[in-house]
């Protein structure tokens, strides 16, 4: 089986700083850090580091090939990242009391066509997994032509619109979004979320866990305490980590158990893609991987 992901791919450049800046102000960084960023990116690296075949369809610049070869090093197939003008960018800017200040540039996520997603899709089978996020054009076209294609569809509702969940929802099977955007989500359509059509939505709850609601209702996950040094990436992870086991057969309770411990792991490092923890790194913190 295989898990195709419509995701964003972007080049993070982080600079640390004595303040942020102020309009008219100029001020010297103490030190840059480059990586691999952006949702999709994330997802894909979770995924492929929870032992599934992933499927990347993204876009970058010329500028990009270093994250395209990173992608590939972690284990995702590259084939359908194809080549635009500008590789998408966060300017990230990081100051003495933690706070920060970003500019994001969508570039080539911006660019991905409804072509370049069916023939990424042509290669599927019935019962592989589908997901995107909000961090790329083409998620309508995306999720439709996945669930025609008898894929399970997933979205990850960030960053949060709830016009772009509305206008994907007829064709999910699982919706995953954290707790605030559930709450907005539920505002802006005046339903619970549990009663909106999907299969499964996963609501995760932070350091409390995470709230799965399926064919037998509601479902409370605690999460692992650990001393958490940054939360960057670690809902990407869970998501990664939930779709893998899912696509290995795991049943729902047990990937997302995987994917808890994982997230967990996630949360007591810097960075973002590069950091994410592969199988080895759970079975050494947290003993044997069922599945």
């Amino acid at each position: 089986m295989a898990i195709y992901n419509l995701g964003s791919i972007n080049a993070d450049y982080v600079y640390r700083v004595a303040s942020l800046v102020q309009p008219g102000e100029t001020i010297a960084a103490r030190s840059l850090d480059v990586g691999l960023g952006g949702k999709g990116a994330n997802m894909s690296v979770a995924a492929a580091r929870g032992a599934a075949r992933v499927v990347h369809i993204g876009c970058v610049g010329a500028d990009g090939d270093w994250a395209v070869q990173r992608l590939t090093e972690y284990g995702v197939d590259t084939r359908h990242i194809l080549r635009g003008l500008h590789t998408g960018h966060a300017i990230i800017t990081v100051d003495d009391h933690g706070e920060n200040a970003i500019v994001i540039f969508s570039g080539g996520n911006g660019e991905i066509t409804p072509d370049q997603i069916g023939a990424a899709l042509s290669g599927a089978m019935v019962g592989d997994i589908f997901v995107t996020q909000n961090e790329t054009v083409g998620q309508v076209d995306g999720v439709r032509m996945a669930r025609e294609l008898g894929l399970r569809v997933c979205y990850a509702a960030a960053p949060f619109s709830a016009q772009a969940v509305q206008a994907v929802l007829p064709h999910l099977d699982m919706l995953i979004l954290n707790e605030i955007e559930a709450q907005q989500l539920e505002a802006a359509l005046g339903r619970d979320v549990g009663d909106l059509g999907v299969a499964d939505v996963v609501i995760t709850l932070g350091s409390r866990g995470c709230r799965w609601i399926g064919a037998k209702g509601a479902v409370e996950f605690d999460a692992i305490a650990v001393d958490a040094v940054d939360t960057t990436g670690a809902g990407d992870t869970f998501t990664g980590y939930v779709l893998a086991g899912l696509d290995r057969g795991m049943p729902m309770e047990q990937a997302i158990g995987l994917a808890t411990r994982a997230a967990a792991i996630m949360v007591t490092r810097h960075g973002t893609a590069d950091v994410i923890p592969d199988l080895k790194d759970i079975q050494d913190r947290f003993g044997g991987i069922a599945g």
